[in-house]
Protein backbone atom coordinates (compact mmCIF):
# COMPACT_ATOMS: atom_id res chain seq x y z
CA UNK A 1 0.00 0.00 0.00
CA UNK A 2 1.34 3.11 -1.27
CA UNK A 3 2.64 5.73 1.99
CA UNK A 4 0.23 9.02 2.09
CA UNK A 5 1.18 12.37 1.94
CA UNK A 6 0.97 12.69 5.75
CA UNK A 7 2.90 9.73 6.29
CA UNK A 8 5.89 11.24 3.83
CA UNK A 9 5.54 14.00 5.64
CA UNK A 10 6.78 12.33 8.68
CA UNK A 11 10.33 11.15 7.57
CA UNK A 12 13.46 12.14 8.77
CA UNK A 13 14.41 13.72 5.79
CA UNK A 14 11.85 16.01 5.38
CA UNK A 15 11.17 16.84 8.82
CA UNK A 16 14.74 18.15 8.80
CA UNK A 17 13.46 20.80 6.77
CA UNK A 18 10.53 21.38 8.60
CA UNK A 19 8.12 21.52 6.69
CA UNK A 20 4.65 23.32 7.15
CA UNK A 21 1.86 22.55 5.40
CA UNK A 22 0.15 25.81 3.96
CA UNK A 23 -2.73 25.13 1.95
CA UNK A 24 -5.03 21.83 1.17
CA UNK A 25 -3.94 20.37 4.61
CA UNK A 26 -7.37 18.41 4.27
CA UNK A 27 -6.11 16.66 1.45
CA UNK A 28 -2.88 14.39 3.08
CA UNK A 29 -4.39 11.04 3.10
CA UNK A 30 -3.43 11.37 -0.73
CA UNK A 31 -1.17 8.71 -1.82
CA UNK A 32 2.54 9.09 -2.70
CA UNK A 33 3.51 7.07 -5.65
CA UNK A 34 7.17 8.64 -6.60
CA UNK A 35 8.84 11.83 -5.85
CA UNK A 36 10.01 14.57 -8.85
CA UNK A 37 12.30 17.19 -8.28
CA UNK A 38 10.86 20.25 -11.09
CA UNK A 39 12.75 23.51 -11.64
CA UNK A 40 10.45 24.22 -14.82
CA UNK A 41 7.30 25.47 -15.46
CA UNK A 42 6.49 23.48 -18.46
CA UNK A 43 6.28 20.32 -16.30
CA UNK A 44 2.98 18.67 -16.65
CA UNK A 45 3.97 16.59 -19.62
CA UNK A 46 6.49 14.80 -17.91
CA UNK A 47 4.21 13.80 -14.49
CA UNK A 48 2.21 10.40 -14.55
CA UNK A 49 0.18 11.29 -11.18
CA UNK A 50 0.75 10.94 -8.10
CA UNK A 51 4.27 12.51 -7.98
CA UNK A 52 5.66 14.69 -4.36
CA UNK A 53 6.80 18.03 -6.48
CA UNK A 54 9.76 19.04 -4.96
CA UNK A 55 10.67 22.50 -6.06
CA UNK A 56 12.74 25.87 -5.19
CA UNK A 57 10.72 28.09 -6.93
CA UNK A 58 13.35 29.70 -8.71
CA UNK A 59 11.86 29.02 -12.24
CA UNK A 60 8.25 29.77 -11.70
CA UNK A 61 6.83 32.87 -13.14
CA UNK A 62 5.79 36.04 -11.57
CA UNK A 63 2.88 37.15 -13.39
CA UNK A 64 -0.30 35.54 -11.36
CA UNK A 65 -1.55 34.15 -14.09
CA UNK A 66 0.98 32.33 -15.31
CA UNK A 67 1.02 30.81 -11.88
CA UNK A 68 -2.61 29.15 -11.55
CA UNK A 69 -1.75 28.01 -15.29
CA UNK A 70 1.24 26.48 -13.58
CA UNK A 71 -0.79 24.91 -10.63
CA UNK A 72 -3.72 23.88 -13.02
CA UNK A 73 -1.87 22.08 -15.24
CA UNK A 74 0.16 19.99 -12.84
CA UNK A 75 -3.26 19.20 -11.05
CA UNK A 76 -4.41 18.09 -14.15
CA UNK A 77 -1.62 15.94 -14.26
CA UNK A 78 -2.92 14.16 -10.91
CA UNK A 79 0.18 15.32 -8.41
CA UNK A 80 -0.29 14.46 -4.93
CA UNK A 81 0.98 17.71 -3.75
CA UNK A 82 4.00 20.34 -4.02
CA UNK A 83 6.71 21.03 -1.68
CA UNK A 84 8.57 24.50 -2.09
CA UNK A 85 11.52 25.48 -0.20
CA UNK A 86 12.15 28.83 0.79
CA UNK A 87 15.06 30.90 0.61
CA UNK A 88 15.60 31.03 -3.24
CA UNK A 89 13.63 32.88 -5.00
CA UNK A 90 10.52 32.83 -1.85
CA UNK A 91 11.61 34.16 1.53
CA UNK A 92 8.76 34.03 3.67
CA UNK A 93 5.70 33.06 2.09
CA UNK A 94 4.25 32.04 -1.63
CA UNK A 95 2.34 34.27 -3.57
CA UNK A 96 -1.29 34.77 -3.13
CA UNK A 97 -2.41 33.72 -6.44
CA UNK A 98 -0.56 30.25 -5.88
CA UNK A 99 -2.01 29.66 -2.97
CA UNK A 100 -5.57 30.63 -4.49
CA UNK A 101 -4.85 28.31 -7.42
CA UNK A 102 -3.70 25.38 -5.23
CA UNK A 103 -6.67 25.54 -2.74
CA UNK A 104 -9.22 25.34 -5.68
CA UNK A 105 -6.94 22.75 -7.46
CA UNK A 106 -7.08 20.70 -4.44
CA UNK A 107 -3.21 20.39 -4.10
CA UNK A 108 -1.36 20.48 -0.94
CA UNK A 109 1.14 23.39 -0.97
CA UNK A 110 4.03 22.75 1.97
CA UNK A 111 6.69 24.86 2.44
CA UNK A 112 10.08 23.62 3.70
CA UNK A 113 11.75 26.16 6.32
CA UNK A 114 15.17 24.94 6.05
CA UNK A 115 17.51 24.22 2.93
CA UNK A 116 16.39 20.69 2.14
CA UNK A 117 18.89 17.80 0.80
CA UNK A 118 16.52 16.96 -2.03
CA UNK A 119 18.24 13.73 -3.24
CA UNK A 120 17.74 12.39 0.76
CA UNK A 121 14.16 12.73 0.83
CA UNK A 122 13.66 11.67 -3.02
CA UNK A 123 15.43 8.73 -1.43
CA UNK A 124 13.40 8.39 1.46
CA UNK A 125 10.20 8.23 -0.23
CA UNK A 126 11.66 5.91 -2.86
CA UNK A 127 12.79 3.56 -0.57
CA UNK A 128 9.17 3.47 1.45
CA UNK A 129 7.34 3.04 -2.42
CA UNK A 130 9.74 0.12 -3.05
CA UNK A 131 9.50 -1.74 0.14
CA UNK A 132 5.51 -0.84 0.13
CA UNK A 133 5.57 -2.82 -2.85
CA UNK A 134 7.72 -5.61 -2.48
CA UNK A 135 6.09 -6.56 0.67
CA UNK A 136 2.30 -6.02 -1.50
CA UNK A 137 4.01 -8.69 -3.75
CA UNK A 138 5.39 -10.71 -0.65
CA UNK A 139 1.69 -10.94 0.10
CA UNK A 140 0.49 -11.27 -3.36
CA UNK A 141 3.01 -14.65 -3.97
CA UNK A 142 1.74 -15.57 -0.31
CA UNK A 143 -1.70 -15.47 -1.55
CA UNK A 144 -1.31 -17.05 -4.39
CA UNK A 145 0.87 -19.86 -2.95
CA UNK A 146 -2.10 -20.85 -0.02
CA UNK A 147 -5.16 -20.88 -2.52
CA UNK A 148 -3.64 -22.29 -5.70
CA UNK A 149 -2.66 -24.93 -2.65
CA UNK A 150 -5.81 -25.24 -2.16
CA UNK A 151 -7.57 -25.78 -5.89
CA UNK A 152 -4.73 -28.82 -6.28
CA UNK A 153 -6.10 -30.07 -3.28
CA UNK A 154 -9.66 -30.12 -4.13
CA UNK A 155 -10.67 -28.08 -0.98
CA UNK A 156 -14.08 -27.43 -0.45
CA UNK A 157 -16.24 -24.46 0.28
CA UNK A 158 -16.07 -24.23 4.41
CA UNK A 159 -12.42 -24.93 4.00
CA UNK A 160 -11.42 -22.52 1.74
CA UNK A 161 -13.82 -19.53 3.62
CA UNK A 162 -12.00 -21.21 6.67
CA UNK A 163 -8.38 -20.38 4.93
CA UNK A 164 -9.63 -16.81 4.26
CA UNK A 165 -10.78 -15.67 7.49
CA UNK A 166 -7.31 -17.09 9.34
CA UNK A 167 -5.38 -15.10 6.71
CA UNK A 168 -7.69 -12.02 7.10
CA UNK A 169 -8.56 -12.03 11.02
CA UNK A 170 -12.01 -11.30 9.54
CA UNK A 171 -15.70 -12.76 9.27
CA UNK A 172 -16.21 -13.58 5.90
CA UNK A 173 -19.43 -14.84 4.20
CA UNK A 174 -20.36 -16.27 0.89
CA UNK A 175 -23.82 -15.58 -0.70
CA UNK A 176 -25.89 -16.61 -3.57
CA UNK A 177 -27.57 -14.08 -6.41
CA UNK A 178 -31.20 -13.93 -3.68
CA UNK A 179 -28.71 -12.73 -0.84
CA UNK A 180 -29.15 -15.86 1.35
CA UNK A 181 -26.03 -17.18 2.94
CA UNK A 182 -24.42 -19.98 1.07
CA UNK A 183 -21.67 -20.81 3.81
CA UNK A 184 -19.55 -18.95 6.24
CA UNK A 185 -16.86 -18.34 8.25
CA UNK A 186 -17.42 -16.45 11.26
CA UNK A 187 -14.22 -16.25 12.77
CA UNK A 188 -15.11 -16.46 16.58
CA UNK A 189 -17.97 -13.50 15.97
CA UNK A 190 -21.48 -14.03 17.00
CA UNK A 191 -23.63 -15.60 14.66
CA UNK A 192 -26.59 -13.84 15.48
CA UNK A 193 -25.04 -10.53 15.51
CA UNK A 194 -23.91 -10.44 12.28
CA UNK A 195 -26.29 -12.64 9.52
CA UNK A 196 -29.21 -11.60 11.77
CA UNK A 197 -31.74 -9.84 8.80
CA UNK A 198 -28.66 -10.57 6.44
CA UNK A 199 -30.88 -10.49 3.15
CA UNK A 200 -32.20 -6.68 3.73
CA UNK A 201 -28.77 -5.55 4.66
CA UNK A 202 -27.01 -7.29 1.72
CA UNK A 203 -29.60 -5.79 -0.74
CA UNK A 204 -28.39 -2.35 0.26
CA UNK A 205 -25.01 -2.61 -1.09
CA UNK A 206 -24.78 -2.95 -4.68
CA UNK A 207 -22.13 -4.29 -6.83
CA UNK A 208 -20.86 -4.86 -10.29
CA UNK A 209 -18.32 -6.50 -11.91
CA UNK A 210 -15.17 -4.95 -9.13
CA UNK A 211 -14.83 -5.37 -5.53
CA UNK A 212 -16.24 -2.42 -3.54
CA UNK A 213 -15.80 -1.40 -0.31
CA UNK A 214 -19.05 -0.40 1.61
CA UNK A 215 -17.32 1.99 4.54
CA UNK A 216 -21.07 1.95 6.59
CA UNK A 217 -20.64 -1.84 7.04
CA UNK A 218 -17.26 -2.47 6.68
CA UNK A 219 -18.02 -5.15 4.00
CA UNK A 220 -15.58 -5.72 1.37
CA UNK A 221 -17.70 -7.23 -2.01
CA UNK A 222 -16.68 -8.97 -4.52
CA UNK A 223 -18.97 -11.09 -7.78
CA UNK A 224 -18.15 -14.97 -7.50
CA UNK A 225 -18.70 -17.08 -10.98
CA UNK A 226 -16.86 -17.51 -14.08
CA UNK A 227 -16.88 -17.73 -17.93
CA UNK A 228 -18.77 -14.21 -17.79
CA UNK A 229 -21.97 -15.81 -15.48
CA UNK A 230 -21.71 -15.05 -11.83
CA UNK A 231 -23.71 -17.01 -9.26
CA UNK A 232 -22.59 -15.09 -6.03
CA UNK A 233 -20.66 -12.64 -3.62
CA UNK A 234 -18.23 -12.76 -0.98
CA UNK A 235 -18.30 -10.17 1.28
CA UNK A 236 -15.16 -9.94 4.35
CA UNK A 237 -16.51 -7.80 6.98
CA UNK A 238 -13.24 -5.84 7.23
CA UNK A 239 -13.77 -2.51 8.60
CA UNK A 240 -13.79 0.84 8.00
CA UNK A 241 -10.69 1.01 6.09
CA UNK A 242 -9.22 -2.75 4.93
CA UNK A 243 -5.44 -2.66 3.90
CA UNK A 244 -4.93 -3.03 0.26
CA UNK A 245 -3.94 -6.72 0.92
CA UNK A 246 -8.10 -7.32 2.57
CA UNK A 247 -8.93 -6.88 -1.12
CA UNK A 248 -6.63 -8.73 -3.05
CA UNK A 249 -7.11 -11.83 -0.41
CA UNK A 250 -11.49 -11.73 -1.19
CA UNK A 251 -10.67 -11.54 -4.79
CA UNK A 252 -8.20 -14.81 -4.48
CA UNK A 253 -10.61 -16.44 -2.57
CA UNK A 254 -13.44 -15.52 -4.87
CA UNK A 255 -11.17 -16.96 -7.97
CA UNK A 256 -10.59 -20.09 -5.78
CA UNK A 257 -14.39 -20.78 -5.02
CA UNK A 258 -15.63 -20.05 -8.98
CA UNK A 259 -12.69 -22.48 -9.62
CA UNK A 260 -13.76 -25.20 -7.40
CA UNK A 261 -17.33 -24.92 -8.66
CA UNK A 262 -16.00 -25.17 -12.64
CA UNK A 263 -13.96 -28.81 -11.56
CA UNK A 264 -17.25 -30.07 -9.21
CA UNK A 265 -17.91 -33.43 -10.74
CA UNK A 266 -21.02 -35.71 -8.77
CA UNK A 267 -21.40 -33.76 -5.84
CA UNK A 268 -23.99 -31.76 -4.00
CA UNK A 269 -24.46 -28.30 -4.89
CA UNK A 270 -23.64 -25.57 -2.25
CA UNK A 271 -26.85 -25.49 -0.94
CA UNK A 272 -27.18 -28.64 -0.32
CA UNK A 273 -23.30 -28.51 1.50
CA UNK A 274 -24.69 -25.62 3.45
CA UNK A 275 -28.32 -26.91 4.46
CA UNK A 276 -26.26 -30.25 5.33
CA UNK A 277 -23.52 -28.38 7.34
CA UNK A 278 -26.80 -27.08 9.57
CA UNK A 279 -28.42 -30.47 9.74
CA UNK A 280 -25.20 -31.71 10.81
CA UNK A 281 -24.45 -29.22 13.85
CA UNK A 282 -28.24 -29.71 15.45
CA UNK A 283 -27.63 -33.51 15.21
CA UNK A 284 -24.14 -33.50 16.26
CA UNK A 285 -24.66 -30.90 18.76
CA UNK A 286 -22.09 -28.49 17.22
CA UNK A 287 -23.85 -25.36 18.10
CA UNK A 288 -22.63 -24.35 21.45
CA UNK A 289 -25.93 -22.73 21.58
CA UNK A 290 -28.64 -24.27 19.57
CA UNK A 291 -30.13 -21.04 18.56
CA UNK A 292 -27.53 -20.29 16.48
CA UNK A 293 -29.22 -22.67 14.13
CA UNK A 294 -31.71 -20.45 14.28
CA UNK A 295 -30.05 -17.85 12.82
CA UNK A 296 -28.21 -19.65 10.22
CA UNK A 297 -31.43 -21.51 8.92
CA UNK A 298 -32.87 -17.79 8.33
CA UNK A 299 -29.55 -16.52 6.67
CA UNK A 300 -30.31 -19.16 4.02
CA UNK A 301 -33.67 -18.19 3.58
CA UNK A 302 -35.27 -21.31 5.96
CA UNK A 303 -37.11 -19.66 9.00
CA UNK A 304 -37.43 -22.22 11.77
CA UNK A 305 -38.36 -19.89 14.17
CA UNK A 306 -42.14 -20.47 15.79
CA UNK A 307 -43.23 -23.33 13.28
CA UNK A 308 -44.12 -27.12 13.36
CA UNK A 309 -40.63 -28.86 13.25
CA UNK A 310 -40.45 -32.84 12.01
CA UNK A 311 -37.34 -34.69 11.21
CA UNK A 312 -37.37 -36.48 7.73
CA UNK A 313 -34.49 -39.31 6.26
CA UNK A 314 -35.04 -40.68 2.96
CA UNK A 315 -33.37 -43.98 3.50
CA UNK A 316 -32.11 -45.37 0.04
CA UNK A 317 -32.20 -49.02 -0.61
CA UNK A 318 -28.77 -49.68 -2.19
CA UNK A 319 -25.83 -48.28 -0.77
CA UNK A 320 -22.37 -48.36 -2.59
CA UNK A 321 -18.96 -46.13 -3.10
CA UNK A 322 -17.72 -44.08 -5.51
CA UNK A 323 -18.64 -42.02 -7.69
CA UNK A 324 -21.76 -43.60 -8.88
CA UNK A 325 -23.05 -44.07 -5.41
CA UNK A 326 -22.22 -40.44 -4.51
CA UNK A 327 -23.98 -39.20 -7.52
CA UNK A 328 -27.16 -41.70 -6.55
CA UNK A 329 -27.12 -39.92 -2.98
CA UNK A 330 -26.43 -36.06 -4.59
CA UNK A 331 -29.62 -36.75 -7.12
CA UNK A 332 -32.10 -38.18 -4.12
CA UNK A 333 -31.09 -34.86 -2.31
CA UNK A 334 -31.56 -32.70 -5.00
CA UNK A 335 -34.59 -34.15 -5.72
CA UNK A 336 -35.95 -34.17 -2.11
CA UNK A 337 -35.20 -29.98 -2.12
CA UNK A 338 -36.80 -29.93 -5.38
CA UNK A 339 -40.13 -31.47 -4.29
CA UNK A 340 -40.40 -29.27 -1.11
CA UNK A 341 -39.58 -26.02 -3.21
CA UNK A 342 -42.68 -27.30 -5.68
CA UNK A 343 -45.02 -28.02 -2.80
CA UNK A 344 -43.84 -24.47 -0.76
CA UNK A 345 -42.82 -26.43 1.71
CA UNK A 346 -40.01 -25.04 3.79
CA UNK A 347 -37.48 -26.91 4.32
CA UNK A 348 -33.74 -27.70 5.10
CA UNK A 349 -32.34 -30.29 2.79
CA UNK A 350 -29.22 -32.23 2.80
CA UNK A 351 -27.26 -36.11 3.13
CA UNK A 352 -26.78 -37.06 6.31
CA UNK A 353 -24.14 -40.17 5.02
CA UNK A 354 -23.77 -42.81 2.56
CA UNK A 355 -27.53 -44.02 2.58
CA UNK A 356 -29.90 -41.38 4.18
CA UNK A 357 -30.89 -37.85 3.26
CA UNK A 358 -32.06 -35.57 5.72
CA UNK A 359 -35.29 -33.35 6.00
CA UNK A 360 -36.09 -30.97 8.36
CA UNK A 361 -39.39 -30.07 8.00
CA UNK A 362 -40.65 -26.52 9.45
CA UNK A 363 -44.39 -26.04 8.82
CA UNK A 364 -46.46 -23.32 10.12
CA UNK A 365 -49.14 -25.37 12.42
CA UNK A 366 -49.17 -28.72 12.84
CA UNK A 367 -52.83 -29.54 11.64
CA UNK A 368 -51.04 -30.07 8.15
CA UNK A 369 -48.62 -32.36 8.81
CA UNK A 370 -50.08 -35.40 7.35
CA UNK A 371 -51.22 -33.43 4.28
CA UNK A 372 -48.16 -32.37 3.42
CA UNK A 373 -46.13 -35.76 4.15
CA UNK A 374 -48.22 -37.13 1.69
CA UNK A 375 -48.10 -34.61 -0.84
CA UNK A 376 -44.14 -35.21 -0.27
CA UNK A 377 -44.21 -38.89 -0.86
CA UNK A 378 -46.23 -38.84 -3.93
CA UNK A 379 -43.32 -36.25 -4.99
CA UNK A 380 -40.03 -37.91 -4.07
CA UNK A 381 -41.85 -41.21 -5.40
CA UNK A 382 -41.69 -39.33 -8.74
CA UNK A 383 -37.96 -38.50 -8.15
CA UNK A 384 -36.88 -41.10 -6.40
CA UNK A 385 -39.23 -44.30 -7.84
CA UNK A 386 -38.59 -47.04 -4.92
CA UNK A 387 -35.02 -46.62 -4.43
CA UNK A 388 -35.78 -44.95 -0.99
CA UNK A 389 -38.05 -44.62 2.43
CA UNK A 390 -39.18 -41.81 3.92
CA UNK A 391 -39.12 -41.69 7.48
CA UNK A 392 -41.15 -39.72 10.02
CA UNK A 393 -39.68 -38.63 13.62
CA UNK A 394 -41.88 -37.02 15.80
CA UNK A 395 -42.78 -33.37 15.99
CA UNK A 396 -40.46 -31.55 17.89
CA UNK A 397 -41.14 -28.45 20.18
CA UNK A 398 -38.14 -26.14 19.15
CA UNK A 399 -35.19 -26.14 18.01
CA UNK A 400 -33.57 -28.35 20.88
CA UNK A 401 -36.17 -31.15 20.05
CA UNK A 402 -35.13 -31.86 16.78
CA UNK A 403 -32.17 -34.14 17.05
CA UNK A 404 -34.21 -36.70 18.87
CA UNK A 405 -37.05 -36.43 16.16
CA UNK A 406 -33.67 -36.61 13.47
CA UNK A 407 -32.65 -39.84 15.67
CA UNK A 408 -35.76 -41.83 15.47
CA UNK A 409 -36.19 -41.14 12.06
CA UNK A 410 -33.05 -42.72 11.24
CA UNK A 411 -34.25 -45.64 13.42
CA UNK A 412 -37.78 -45.77 11.45
CA UNK A 413 -35.83 -45.53 8.47
CA UNK A 414 -33.38 -48.54 9.13
CA UNK A 415 -36.06 -50.56 10.17
CA UNK A 416 -38.81 -49.71 7.04
CA UNK A 417 -36.21 -50.80 4.83
CA UNK A 418 -36.71 -54.07 5.30
CA UNK A 419 -40.59 -54.22 5.51
CA UNK A 420 -43.08 -55.57 2.82
CA UNK A 421 -45.25 -53.29 2.83
CA UNK A 422 -44.99 -50.01 0.75
CA UNK A 423 -45.99 -47.34 2.58
CA UNK A 424 -46.07 -43.91 1.20
CA UNK A 425 -44.09 -43.02 4.98
CA UNK A 426 -43.42 -44.66 8.05
CA UNK A 427 -43.24 -43.32 11.80
CA UNK A 428 -42.60 -45.19 14.63
CA UNK A 429 -45.91 -46.67 15.38
CA UNK A 430 -46.07 -48.08 11.77
CA UNK A 431 -43.18 -50.45 12.40
CA UNK A 432 -44.77 -52.51 15.56
CA UNK A 433 -42.38 -55.22 17.25
CA UNK A 434 -39.65 -54.58 14.70
CA UNK A 435 -39.96 -51.24 15.52
CA UNK A 436 -39.34 -51.74 19.39
CA UNK A 437 -36.72 -54.66 18.67
CA UNK A 438 -34.44 -52.00 16.76
CA UNK A 439 -34.55 -49.54 19.55
CA UNK A 440 -32.87 -51.78 21.96
CA UNK A 441 -30.66 -53.54 19.50
CA UNK A 442 -27.81 -52.33 21.49
CA UNK A 443 -29.19 -53.63 24.84
CA UNK A 444 -26.84 -56.43 25.96
CA UNK A 445 -30.11 -58.09 27.41
CA UNK A 446 -31.80 -58.40 24.35
CA UNK A 447 -28.69 -59.52 22.68
CA UNK A 448 -28.12 -62.28 25.11
CA UNK A 449 -31.93 -63.14 24.13
CA UNK A 450 -30.55 -63.91 20.37
CA UNK A 451 -27.49 -65.92 21.69
CA UNK A 452 -29.51 -68.00 24.27
CA UNK A 453 -32.34 -68.57 21.46
CA UNK A 454 -30.13 -69.33 17.79
CA UNK A 455 -26.54 -69.10 19.32
CA UNK A 456 -26.24 -73.19 19.08
CA UNK A 457 -27.86 -72.94 15.43
CA UNK A 458 -25.47 -70.21 14.10
CA UNK A 459 -22.91 -71.72 15.64
CA UNK A 460 -24.11 -75.00 13.30
CA UNK A 461 -24.42 -72.92 10.14
CA UNK A 462 -21.11 -71.27 10.63
CA UNK A 463 -19.32 -74.41 10.92
CA UNK A 464 -20.89 -76.52 8.12
CA UNK A 465 -21.83 -74.08 5.98
CA UNK A 466 -25.28 -74.52 6.64
CA UNK A 467 -28.85 -72.73 5.89
CA UNK A 468 -30.65 -74.00 8.75
CA UNK A 469 -31.05 -70.43 10.21
CA UNK A 470 -32.73 -69.23 6.81
CA UNK A 471 -35.05 -72.51 6.43
CA UNK A 472 -36.17 -71.08 9.93
CA UNK A 473 -36.95 -67.93 9.07
CA UNK A 474 -38.98 -69.16 6.00
CA UNK A 475 -40.80 -72.03 7.75
CA UNK A 476 -41.68 -68.71 11.01
CA UNK A 477 -42.54 -66.25 8.44
CA UNK A 478 -44.85 -68.77 6.99
CA UNK A 479 -46.83 -69.05 9.89
CA UNK A 480 -45.73 -72.43 10.72
CA UNK A 481 -47.44 -73.92 7.12
CA UNK A 482 -44.60 -76.02 6.05
CA UNK A 483 -45.95 -76.51 2.66
CA UNK A 484 -45.81 -72.46 1.74
CA UNK A 485 -42.41 -72.38 3.62
CA UNK A 486 -40.86 -75.59 1.43
CA UNK A 487 -42.57 -73.58 -1.53
CA UNK A 488 -40.42 -70.41 -0.45
CA UNK A 489 -37.41 -71.60 0.29
CA UNK A 490 -37.55 -73.61 -3.31
CA UNK A 491 -36.84 -76.96 -1.73
CA UNK A 492 -39.15 -80.34 -1.86
CA UNK A 493 -41.24 -80.74 1.16
CA UNK A 494 -39.22 -83.76 2.37
CA UNK A 495 -35.95 -81.92 2.31
CA UNK A 496 -37.64 -79.22 3.86
CA UNK A 497 -38.67 -81.55 6.53
CA UNK A 498 -35.53 -82.94 7.17
CA UNK A 499 -34.14 -79.46 7.69
CA UNK A 500 -36.89 -78.94 10.23
CA UNK A 501 -35.86 -81.91 11.78
CA UNK A 502 -32.15 -81.01 12.25
CA UNK A 503 -32.91 -77.70 13.30
CA UNK A 504 -35.15 -78.69 15.99
CA UNK A 505 -32.48 -81.43 17.19
CA UNK A 506 -29.83 -78.55 17.26
CA UNK A 507 -32.29 -75.98 19.28
CA UNK A 508 -33.71 -78.81 21.36
CA UNK A 509 -36.79 -77.14 20.63
CA UNK A 510 -40.27 -78.15 19.46
CA UNK A 511 -41.32 -76.56 16.47
CA UNK A 512 -44.90 -77.53 16.93
CA UNK A 513 -44.94 -75.34 20.20
CA UNK A 514 -46.73 -72.06 19.23
CA UNK A 515 -44.73 -70.39 22.40
CA UNK A 516 -41.45 -71.97 21.41
CA UNK A 517 -41.64 -70.70 17.79
CA UNK A 518 -43.07 -67.25 18.91
CA UNK A 519 -39.91 -66.36 20.82
CA UNK A 520 -37.69 -67.88 17.95
CA UNK A 521 -39.62 -65.21 15.52
CA UNK A 522 -38.66 -62.26 18.20
CA UNK A 523 -35.11 -63.58 18.41
CA UNK A 524 -34.96 -63.68 14.41
CA UNK A 525 -36.26 -60.19 14.11
CA UNK A 526 -34.00 -59.15 17.04
CA UNK A 527 -30.63 -60.80 15.54
CA UNK A 528 -31.70 -58.73 12.29
CA UNK A 529 -31.73 -54.97 14.31
CA UNK A 530 -28.41 -56.15 16.16
CA UNK A 531 -26.89 -56.73 12.71
CA UNK A 532 -28.75 -53.86 11.41
CA UNK A 533 -28.81 -55.81 8.14
CA UNK A 534 -29.62 -53.55 5.27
Amino acid sequence: MLPTLAEVLRLPALQRARPRVVAGSEYLDVAVRWVHIAEVTDLAHLLRGGELVLSTGIAMPDDPDALRRYIEDIADAGVSGIAVELGRKYHAELPGAFLDAARAARIPVILLDREARFVEITEAVHIRVVNEQLEELRESEKLHSVFTQLSVEGADTGQILHEAAQLSGCPIVLENLTHQVLACDLNGEDPGTLLTSWESRSRAIRTGTRTVHAPATGWLVTPVGARGQDWGRLILIAGATPPARQTMLVERAATTLALGRLLERHQESLERQTHRTIIAGIIDRAYSDPEEALVRARAVGVPLNGRELVGLVLRLREGGTGLAAQARLSDTAEGAARACRELRLTALVGSLDDLRVGILLALPNRQGLDAALHLLADRLRGAVGDGAVLAVGSTADGIREVRRSFLEARQVGDVAIKQSDRRPFYRLPDLHLRGLLHLFRDDERLQTYVERELGPLLDHDARHGGDLADMLRHYLGAGRNKALAASRAHLSRPAFYERLRRISNVLDADLESVETCLSLHVALLSLDSVRNER
